[in-house]
């Protein structure tokens, strides 16, 4: 049966937000997540393309490992934000070279052009499909001109579905693979480098197997100069 007012079945605990999600898993998700081949790739090329002092955006930064922790190792200035205050904790005990602030991206406040690049790996999918189109267009616009948006998500076509992940109900949305593409060309007016779906296994029992998107995507040169990227 289902609650008239909520529209939930009745005894059917609410979904969890983002912030109620990580606070929860905690190191656990490092522990699942924490070894991807193509981001450890993506983050590898995005290094190779930034020099000394680049500034980069985490969005969604989680423990700050692997993606923060490479890239300060690479020389670059890191700030992450996340919703989770027990990810931001953790992010700035493991790493304590970059800077870590509870946020949201859809209410995150940074200037046009403040960063080099922007690494957004798999914060958008408790979102809205309307929220998460608007944060890719806020992200884009963060850059530098030049500068670098490297994503990943979990491609599918699905809007404000119930699931259970990692052993929690969820409510998840997103993108088919085309859509998403179209959007950064189309709505952000990034130009995309790279494009690859793969199929990842996470450590343990307690997620299953994951198809995943993983996108490298560049702001264009500008007549008022460009970011320390190269």
């Amino acid at each position: 049966m289902r609650d008239e007012e909520t529209g939930q079945s009745r005894g059917e605990p609410e979904a969890l937000s983002a912030a109620e999600l990580f606070d929860d898993l905690g190191p656990a998700y490092e522990d699942a997540f924490g070894r991807l081949p193509e981001q450890a790739a993506a983050i590898d090329w995005l290094a190779e393309r930034l020099g000394p002092g680049a500034r980069v955006l985490d969005v969604g930064s989680g423990t700050g490992r692997p993606v923060a922790d490479r890239l300060v190792r690479a020389g670059c200035e890191v700030t992450g934000i996340d919703v989770s205050g027990t990810m931001v904790e953790l992010a700035r005990t493991r790493v304590p070279g970059a800077s870590f602030e509870q946020a949201d991206v859809r209410t995150y406040q940074a200037p046009e052009g403040a960063f080099d690049a922007v690494c957004a790996f798999f914060p958008l999918l408790m979102m809205s499909r309307a929220e998460a189109g608007a944060a890719l267009e806020r992200m884009a616009g963060w850059l530098a001109p030049g500068g670098y948006l490297v994503s990943a998500t979990v491609p599918a076509d699905v809007e404000g579905v119930r699931i259970e992940w990692m052993g929690r109900g969820v409510e998840v949305s997103s993108f088919s693979a085309p859509e998403y593409l179209r959007r950064l060309r189309e709505e952000c007016g990034l130009r995309v480098l790279h494009h690859e779906i793969s199929r990842f296994r996470p450590e343990g029992d307690l997620a299953e197997p994951e198809e995943h998107l993983f996108c490298y995507a560049r702001r264009p040169e500008d007549a008022h100069g460009g970011a320390r990227a190269s």
